[in-house]
C-alpha cells in the first residue's frame, strides 16, 4: 500500500484504519505486532474472512476493491475475537459494534477561506449535546449568525470523538477519528466547519491525547504497547510516547491531529490536558506535532494552530523551537480564570488556594500567569516561570469553562454564584482581556441552568465506579438537601442545555448586549487588540479595591478603569484627551433593561467618579 514501508509506521498523510481509494476500493491499515493472525471480517449478509499481511513493525494491511462506503467490518484476532477497528472513522452501532467505511471527501465551499490571525480570535466554547435540545452539528449552524453578530470569530468544539452511549462530556473518547454518531458524524462535522467558514468563523476542535475512556478501548487488545504504567495520569493508562514500540504510537496521534485539520479544514486544536502527556525523548511528541500541523498548513495554505491546555505554567509550550520551545501557538491560562472566581466569589478551596486578592487579579491581567516563580500555596512550592519572550495572543483566559463550571458539585455558573453588578465587571475583564477570551456558552446572557458532568455508559461496574465517586468527590461541597447529579441520569444532560432565548429577555438580553458592545470596542480600538506583554500596565490601590489597565497603541491608547468595591470611588486619571467608550453604570446597562443609552461617564480633568461595582472604558485618539 502507498505510504507503509516494512517495519516502519505509514506516513503522516496516510492515517491508520480504513481509507477509501479515489478510483475506488477501500485501504485497511492497523497496528497489532503482538497478534499472530489478524483478519478483516466484511459482514455483507455472509460474513467475509479476508487475511491480512503483516509486515515487519507489525502493521497489517488489506486492500478489498469491492468494498465501498457503508461497508461495516470487524478484525478477527488469532481465529477468535472479532474487535472493532481502533481507527474507525464512523461506530455506528455504538462503541462495542462493527465499524465503518466512510469517505470522508466533501463538496467544501471554503475555498477563500485561509483562516484567521490568533490575534483576532474571541473563542465561544460549546458542547454539541448541551448547546441546543437537537444535539448535532447541524443544529449548531442556524446560530452561527447570532455568535458572529456577538463578536465571536472562532468556535470551540468540546471533544466529539467517539464515545459510550450518545451523552457525554466527549472526555470517554475511544474512537479518535470518529465524529460521534449522535452529533451528525463526518458529513456533519464537515458540514458545521463550512457553514461557519461561509460567515467568517474559525472552529477549533478539542482533542484528548492523554488518555482513553475505559469503556469500548479496544486499543489494549490489539496493541498493549500502546500504554505503559511508567507513568499515572488522573483519568486512565498513561499513552507510551517515549518507551519501546512508541513510534507507531506516535504515528497514530500526530496523524489523527492532522486528518481533523486537512479532512475537516478544522482551524486549531485544543489539546487536552499535556500536562498528562509523558515524552522524555529528545523530540517531544508536542513538538513534533505542532512541526507537522504547521508544515501541513504551508502545503494546504490554511492557518493552522495547536492550542495546550496545560496547568504548569510553562512558556516553553509556545517558545519556538530555535528558542527551545515546543512551538506550539497558544496555551489556555488557567491562573486568569482562578484570580476572578476566587476574587468575586471568595472561594479558597482545592486549587482556589492563594488566589482570591486584587493583587493576583492585576497579576494575571499583567502577564496572563499569577504564579510564576512564586510560592504556590496550594502546590506548597515554588511554581511557574515568568512569560518572557512570548506574545499576549498566545494565552487564551476565560472567567468560566467547561472544567471550571462542570467539576463543581452542582455545575453552578457565576450567574449563580455572583450579583448582576459584578457579572457586568467579569465581562469587561473577559471581552476586553489583553489575551485571547473565551466564552464559556451560555456565558454571553448570563444562562442560569448548570452545567453538569453527564455520561451513557452501559458497563454496570463502571456506572457504579462513576456514581460513587462524584458522590464521594463532592460530599463536602453538596449544600443541605442538595444530591450530587447522577451523570446517567439523561436528566442531566436536559438540565445542562442552553435556552438560547433568554438573550432576548430582560438581564440576560442587558448581559448579551454588554458582551456585544465589549468584543464590538475590542474590533474597532486598536490598542485593545492583544499587543507585547510589555504593552499592558496595571495600576492597583488595594485599599479602594480599584484596577487601572492601560494598553498602549501608537493609534490611541486605551484606558479600563474599574472599581471593584462597595463603595464609590473617586479616582485620579493620567493626562491626556481621554474619552469615554462605555460605562457600566450607564442606565442602558441597567439590571431591569430600562434605560436609554447614554453617551457614558463625564470625565473631569481632576479625575473620574465610578459608581460601586462597576467599570468606565477610556480611549485616546492619535495625532
Amino acid at each position: 500500500m502507498p505510504g507503509i514501508t516494512t517495519g516502519r509506521p505509514p506516513t503522516f498523510a496516510t492515517p491508520p484504519g480504513a481509507t477509501v481509494r479515489p478510483d475506488g476500493g477501500v485501504d485497511f491499515v492497523v497496528w497489532a505486532p503482538l497478534i499472530d493472525t489478524l483478519e478483516l471480517v466484511i459482514l455483507d449478509s455472509a460474513p467475509r474472512y479476508l487475511a491480512m499481511e503483516r509486515d515487519a513493525g507489525g502493521y497489517w494491511r488489506a486492500f478489498v476493491s469491492a468494498a465501498a462506503p457503508g461497508t461495516r467490518y470487524r478484525y478477527r484476532l488469532n481465529g477468535s475475537d472479532q474487535l472493532p477497528d481502533p481507527a474507525s472513522r464512523c461506530q455506528p452501532e455504538g462503541v462495542h459494534g462493527p465499524s465503518e467505511v466512510v469517505d470522508t471527501r466533501f463538496a467544501w465551499s471554503d475555498q477563500r477561506w485561509f483562516g484567521t490571525p490568533l490575534s483576532e480570535y474571541v473563542v465561544y466554547e460549546l458542547h454539541v449535546g448541551a448547546f441546543t435540545p437537537e444535539g448535532t452539528f447541524d443544529a449548531i449552524i442556524p446560530h452561527l449568525p447570532a455568535l458572529k453578530e456577538l463578536g465571536i470569530s472562532a468556535i470551540e468544539l468540546l471533544p466529539v470523538a467517539h464515545f459510550p452511549g450518545e451523552r457525554n462530556w466527549g472526555y470517554d473518547g475511544v474512537y479518535l477519528y470518529a465524529p460521534h454518531t449522535a452529533y451528525g458524524g463526518v458529513a456533519g462535522l464537515q458540514r458545521l466547519v463550512d457553514a461557519a467558514h461561509n460567515l467568517g468563523l474559525a472552529v477549533i476542535l478539542d482533542v484528548v491525547y492523554n488518555h482513553f475512556g475505559p469503556e469500548g478501548n479496544y486499543l489494549w487488545a490489539m496493541a498493549q504497547a500502546f500504554f505503559t504504567d511508567r507513568y499515572k495520569t488522573p483519568w486512565g493508562d498513561a499513552i507510551n510516547y517515549d518507551g519501546p514500540d512508541s513510534d507507531p504510537v506516535r504515528h497514530f496521534v500526530i496523524a489523527n491531529a492532522l486528518y481533523w485539520l486537512r479532512e475537516f479544514h478544522i482551524d486549531a486544536l485544543r489539546l487536552d490536558a499535556v500536562h498528562a502527556i509523558f515524552d522524555f525523548s529528545a523530540y517531544h511528541i508536542l513538538e513534533e506535532m505542532a512541526d507537522a500541523a504547521h508544515a501541513q498548513s504551508e502545503q494546504l495554505n490554511r492557518r493552522a494552530y495547536l492550542i495546550a491546555e496545560s496547568d504548569l505554567n510553562d512558556p516553553r509550550l509556545i517558545r519556538p523551537n530555535v528558542l527551545g520551545g515546543y512551538g506550539l501557538d497558544a496555551q489556555w491560562a488557567d491562573d486568569y480564570h482562578h484570580a476572578i472566581h476566587s476574587f468575586f466569589t471568595g472561594e479558597q478551596m482545592g486549587y482556589y488556594q492563594g488566589f482570591g486578592g486584587i493583587t493576583q487579579l492585576a497579576a494575571a491581567i499583567r502577564q496572563a500567569y499569577v504564579y510564576a516563580g512564586d510560592f504556590s500555596p496550594h502546590r506548597a512550592r515554588r511554581f511557574g516561570r515568568r512569560p518572557a519572550d512570548v506574545h499576549a495572543r498566545q494565552f487564551v483566559v476565560c472567567a468560566q469553562n467547561h472544567d471550571q463550571v462542570g467539576n463543581r458539585a452542582l455545575g453552578d455558573r457565576l450567574t449563580a454564584l455572583i450579583g448582576f453588578d459584578q457579572l457586568k465587571l467579569v465581562a469587561a475583564l473577559t471581552g476586553l482581556s489583553p489575551f485571547v477570551p473565551m466564552l464559556f456558552m451560555g456565558e454571553e446572557y448570563a444562562e442560569p441552568a448548570p452545567f453538569q458532568y453527564f455520561t451513557d455508559h452501559s458497563d454496570p461496574e463502571l456506572l457504579r465506579n462513576v456514581r460513587e465517586g462524584r458522590k464521594q468527590e463532592f460530599a463536602e461541597f453538596v449544600p443541605a438537601g442538595e444530591e450530587v447529579p447522577d451523570p446517567q441520569d439523561p436528566a442531566t444532560l436536559a438540565r445542562s442545555t442552553l435556552n438560547l432565548g433568554l438573550r432576548e429577555q430582560g438581564r440576560h438580553k442587558v448581559i448579551f448586549n454588554l458582551y456585544r458592545e465589549l468584543l464590538h470596542l475590542r474590533r474597532t480600538i486598536p490598542a485593545l487588540a492583544p499587543g507585547e506583554l510589555g504593552a499592558i500596565e496595571v495600576q492597583v490601590d488595594a485599599a479602594a479595591q480599584t484596577l487601572l489597565i492601560w494598553r498602549y497603541h501608537q493609534a490611541g491608547d486605551a484606558l479600563l478603569v474599574l472599581n471593584l468595591g462597595a463603595e464609590p470611588a473617586h479616582i485620579s486619571l493620567p493626562p491626556g484627551d481621554w474619552h469615554p467608550a462605555l460605562d457600566s453604570s450607564g442606565p442602558e446597562w441597567a439590571e431591569d433593561g430600562s434605560g436609554r443609552p447614554t453617551s457614558g461617564a463625564g470625565v473631569l480633568e481632576s479625575g473620574i467618579t465610578l459608581a460601586a461595582q462597576s467599570f468606565v472604558l477610556l480611549h485616546t485618539h492619535s495625532g
